[in-house]
């Protein structure tokens, strides 16, 4: 663990204040931020990408009233935005009226921090994450470009001016948010990162390739692991949903029912267990997690503080529904 610290366990996430799943007003959002205040949220996370620019906006007239001292915000680079008529299509409901592209040279990355510091109202950054250099993005990449190519651009162009946005105190830590595993191993093998934002990579239904890959490459290194999406972006909260595309893989619909009987024989609310699995291996430092209402991030508050009895964990072990070696909360 390095000597940058996380300041809180629980993070507020940006996707559904940027309309993500369903279309919010500006006062349904507003509500939203000053629950998550109310109950002891210190660390906000969000996105130019998010609602295109509309997260950035409802999260910086929230916080703008707050001392810039009292709260962590992290946002990401990657996408640019500019103004247009014609909006792309995209999986936002009502987003702002702008259109976006891949870019992470040095030039664009400055650009997008400035951007978001003018979105957010502040005068610094406490977390920039490189966004969406994976895998998974590569038929949203312009046509013939792959994630390793944009990699090989963020090498000489990102990476470097996040470092020097870092020295000038725009920022405070950078590294990479991401929804695989592979673009933070090639990151770490590069520099030196201060922590990164994995998503959707280890919950209760799906955290074997973290397990034996992501956090030993973690534990060895000087970085912060946050890990976000605990619920795998609504399945684990009781939301027909899986991951962002919403495709459900029969394994993995197998495995929830499984889990939902042994939380079901003790008692046990999945919400609570989903949250705690997440923040339970040492070196992750923050669980992130979003909401669309001010009663789900009291209720995700409520939860990391509630007992859950070990027979639960070890029943999960030993039907090989979480892996042996996982750690869980004592």
């Amino acid at each position: 663990m390095s000597q940058f610290k996380l300041q809180r366990k629980f993070g507020l996430g940006g996707v559904a204040i940027g309309n993500g799943f369903k279309p919010l007003s500006d006062a349904e959002a507003e509500k939203t931020l000053e629950g998550a205040w109310e109950a002891g949220v210190r660390y906000y996370d969000t996105s130019p990408w998010y609602g295109l620019g509309l997260s950035e906006r409802r999260f910086g007239h929230f916080l703008h009233n707050k001392k810039r001292e009292d709260y962590v915000l992290s946002t990401k680079v990657g996408r640019v935005l500019k103004a247009t008529k014609n909006v792309p299509e995209t999986m936002w409901n009502n987003p702002a009226p702008f259109d976006y592209k891949y870019d992470y040279s040095a030039e664009a990355v400055r650009r997008s921090i400035e951007d978001s510091l003018q979105r957010l109202g502040v005068e610094s950054i406490d977390y920039a994450f490189i966004h969406d250099l994976s895998p998974d993005h590569n038929d949203d990449y312009e046509e013939g470009t792959t994630w390793e190519d944009h990699f090989e651009v963020a090498r000489t162009g990102a990476i470097p001016e996040l470092q020097r946005m870092k020295e000038e105190g725009l920022i405070k830590a950078w590294g990479m948010g991401v929804n695989t595993l592979d673009p933070i191993l090639k990151l770490l093998e590069v520099s030196k990162p201060d922590v990164f934002l994995s998503a959707i990579q280890y919950s209760l239904v799906h955290h074997k390739d973290a397990l034996e890959r992501l956090l030993p490459a973690i534990e060895k290194s000087e970085a912060t692991l946050i890990n976000a999406a605990p619920f795998n972006a609504g399945l684990l909260a009781g939301q027909k949903r899986y991951n962002y595309a919403g495709e459900m893989p029969d394994d993995i619909s197998e495995r929830y029912k499984n889990i939902l009987k042994i939380a079901e024989k003790h008692k046990v609310n999945l919400v609570a267990a989903s949250l705690q699995f997440s923040l339970a291996p040492k070196v992750a430092g923050t669980v992130l997690a979003g909401a669309s209402k001010p009663e789900q991030v009291q209720e995700n508050i409520k939860a990391l503080e509630e007992k859950i009895p070990a027979e639960f964990w070890s029943d999960l072990k030993k039907e090989k529904l979480i892996e042996e070696k996982a750690e869980v909360p004592a």
